[in-house]
């Protein structure tokens, strides 16, 4: 058998570790400790008055606790009579291994601790990002649950959410309807724009502030005219308004006699006489 190089372990010094030392290392390791409680109760009694995620919380907790038992180690060691800059050059290398191997995860994490430290939505929002919109279930370190419309829960890394655009849907208190109904260019203007307000007028959830409703032409399509609908409501009554409208408006058309045409091509077919 290949005899043991021990020439690394001598280098940081753990080769001349006496008995005493070790007695001496066992009492400052219980001091440690001991301080390491103290601080960790003194951080859980004050980090609820830091106005962020209890995700967050509990991440800053893990890598306080981390690091006071790193410097527990080291002070130990110093106590042994460990060489310090050799063992934090050996933690040094074997840190960046492993940051090497789970670098797709450490840029997740950091992607959590953007969204948990900016807020631009929290647990219960209705948003777009990544490509994905629903309702935010929970804000992890490393993903982000949204479940969506028809009830499947996605998972998007972090890293994903942080580096794209983000609609909140439900950050504001209340939200603007536009919307766009299309009639027939032999419809009178008048018509189709008293057709809209009537339904509009019978709706409790349109509100008259910042702005009152609004219904004109938006613009002259090749085979419609295009009717904009503006109207204020509260977040929670949108899409319930947005589909009564809907259907509402098609009714009232329908009563007048007006017409929603679809997009169609007129052809004629010229007959060409003999001379």
């Amino acid at each position: 058998m290949s005899s043991v190089d021990w020439s690394l372990l001598k280098d940081i010094g753990i080769g001349s570790i006496k008995g005493e030392d070790l007695l001496q290392a066992a009492l400052v390791l219980m001091v440690c400790l001991v301080v390491i409680k103290l601080v960790m109760v003194f951080f859980d009694r004050n980090i609820g008055r830091l106005k962020i995620e209890k995700t967050l919380h509990s991440f800053i907790r893990s890598l306080l606790k981390i690091a006071l038992l790193f410097v527990s180690v080291l002070i130990v060691a110093d106590t042994l009579g460990i060489k310090i800059t050799s063992l934090v050059a050996l933690f040094s290398v074997v840190g960046l291994a492993v940051s090497l191997a789970v670098q797709g995860t450490l840029s997740n994490i950091a992607g959590g601790i953007m969204v948990l430290t900016t807020k631009p939505f929290s647990a219960g929002d209705y948003i777009e990002a990544a490509g994905v919109a629903g309702t935010v279930r929970e804000i992890g370190m490393v993903y982000t649950a949204i479940t969506t419309i028809d009830n499947k829960v996605i998972y998007i890394p972090n890293s994903d959410i942080s580096a794209t655009n983000i609609i909140n849907y439900t950050a504001q208190t209340q939200r603007r309807l536009n919307m766009v109904f299309q009639a027939s260019y032999e419809d009178d203007i008048d018509q189709v724009k008293q057709a809209i307000f009537q339904v509009l007028e019978a709706q409790k959830e349109i509100l008259s502030q910042p702005d009152p409703p609004f219904v004109g032409i938006e613009e002259y399509r090749d085979s419609s005219v295009a009717y904009v609908l503006r109207a204020w409501c509260r977040t929670q009554d949108y899409w319930p308004l947005f589909y009564r409208l809907q259907e509402e408006v098609r009714h009232a058309f329908d009563q007048r006699g007006l017409t929603m045409p679809y997009d169609h091509v007129n052809v004629h077919i010229m007959k060409e006489t003999e001379n």
